[in-house]
């Protein structure tokens, strides 16, 4: 079953098996999501739902640019109240991830960032984009401008979820095998129209000189390395 698939997945994912992730997780408060707290916490129904909603984004985007290289599932984003993903986080969890306890670069120009999921669960699950790089619709501008069936999937604009709460889950998520990152000749940086701009700039998230970075940048600027992450928030 494909939903038993997404539940193994994730139990391998770097919330479990990238050491520094796991310590930060347990600093933080939160239980490890295995296997086994992914099968006692959700029912197989919600599972189902759930894969249908990653079968419904890669569907709907399978015409996108870079598709190709889109590998749609399953991502577990923590209390933020717990471990906060929309910015900054402990250097020490960062030191299985670029080989460094490192801190963050975070543009001081940034605001708190948007929560789209709130305080008082643990793990919320999120169909989306969870390999090391998303698809392609251009700039900030193009897609902040675009026709709004572009983007909508089950009733939902996907780019309001396009916020830094979701890309830091995954950086995190990922462990060792960074999105968005330099290493192996492939970077890439994630938009994060969601946010909105800030100071006529666009949001964005990357990985570059071992640095996890929440940046600032041109709105026009569309070449092929900007990519977007669409996703959905199942109930």
């Amino acid at each position: 079953m494909r939903n038993a698939n997404q539940i193994e997945l994730l139990a391998a994912s770097g919330w479990n098996t990238c050491e520094s992730v796991c310590e930060g997780i347990v600093r933080a408060g939160l239980p490890a999501p295995t296997a086994e707290y992914l099968r006692k916490t959700f029912s197989a129904a919600y599972w189902k739902r759930l894969d249908h909603a990653v079968k419904t984004l890669q569907d709907h985007f399978r015409h996108a640019r870079f598709c190709e290289q889109a590998v749609f599932g399953v991502l577990l984003v923590p209390d933020p109240a717990k471990l906060d993903t929309r910015g900054a986080v402990d250097p020490l969890i960062r030191l299985d991830q670029v080989g460094a306890a490192t801190e963050d670069i975070v543009d001081k120009q940034l605001p708190a960032g948007k929560l789209v999921i709130q305080s008082g669960v643990d793990w919320t699950p999120v169909a989306t984009i969870t390999g090391t790089a998303g698809i392609h619709f251009g700039s900030y501008n193009d897609i902040h401008n675009g026709a709004q069936e572009i983007y909508m999937v089950n009733e939902v604009d996907t780019r309001d979820l396009m916020v830094r709460q979701i890309w830091g889950a995954r950086v995190l998520q990922s462990g060792g095998q960074l999105p968005d990152c330099e290493v192996g000749g492939a970077w890439t940086f994630t938009l994060l129209p969601g946010e909105g701009l800030v100071n006529a700039k666009a949001v964005s998230g990357t990985v570059l000189y071992n640095k996890v970075r929440f940046r600032l940048g041109s709105p026009e600027r569309g070449i092929a390395v900007v990519r977007v992450c669409p996703a959905l928030i199942v109930e």
